[in-house]
């Protein structure tokens, strides 16, 4: 966008995109062997990424597998191996990103409509907002049925800022804890949508950091009642 914006050139986005590629390149460098091929895996998803828009009603989901990868790559980095709570909880995150997104793509319906990019957004139409609480729904469906898996099974999993919860011996309370906040904040983000009210759109799909930021929060309290290695 900064581009036909006129914001940068096309020499310092060269110039930018290169510098990410050299810094993730010396991230991989460091991962073990499982992450490094994992993380290879997200380049076809990443370079598809940008013509989704033109061929699918649901870039977002696509959205979603690309960006919630790195869950994936952190969880193998972390234990070197990969488990059903971890993909149930990736399944979840898609979902989240499907909601958020969905709700950031209603800022540009009518300039999507005019020059023939589709999205959820458009795609849902009329039944925007009861699309985008099922999405998180199904979000945080998932991370209560991944979180049970991991507490029963005393394995652990990635959270989405890439640090590693080991959630085996919570006490119930605890467990729910976990969630709920994160829930709450998902149900007030839905209830306030307005799918015609751009500007709210925006500051609903910014509002999504409180939900990770308490999902993290809450696992790194769990960590530490539970007195388990972090």
């Amino acid at each position: 966008r900064p581009l036909p914006a006129g914001t940068v050139t096309t020499k310092q986005a060269w110039t930018w995109t290169f510098a990410q590629i050299g810094i993730g390149f010396l991230v991989w460098l460091t991962l073990p062997l499982l992450a490094k091929g994992i993380a290879l895996l997200a380049l076809p998803l990443v370079a598809a990424y940008p013509f989704m828009k033109r061929i699918t009603w649901f870039p977002q989901v696509w959205l979603g597998m690309t960006f919630n990868w790195a869950v994936l790559v952190a969880y193998a980095a972390k234990t070197g191996t990969v488990s059903l709570p971890l993909f149930i909880l990736y399944l979840g995150l898609i979902f989240w990103t499907v909601g958020y997104d969905t709700i950031y793509a209603c800022q540009d319906i009518e300039d999507d409509a005019l020059v023939g990019i589709k999205s959820t957004a458009r795609r849902f139409g009329g039944r925007i907002k009861t699309a985008v609480f099922l999405s998180y729904f199904i979000f945080i469906l998932m991370g209560l049925i991944a979180t049970y898996i991991a507490m029963t099974s005393r394995v652990g999993f990635a959270l989405p800022n890439g640090l590693m919860a080991h959630v085996g011996g919570y006490p119930s309370w605890l467990y729910l804890f976990l969630w709920v906040p994160a829930s709450l904040v998902c149900l007030k983000i839905t209830y306030s949508f307005h799918p015609s009210d751009r500007m709210k759109s925006l500051i609903l799909f910014k509002g999504n950091w409180l939900v990770a930021a308490l999902l993290i929060l809450g696992f790194v309290i769990a960590e530490r009642f539970a007195w388990t290695s972090f």
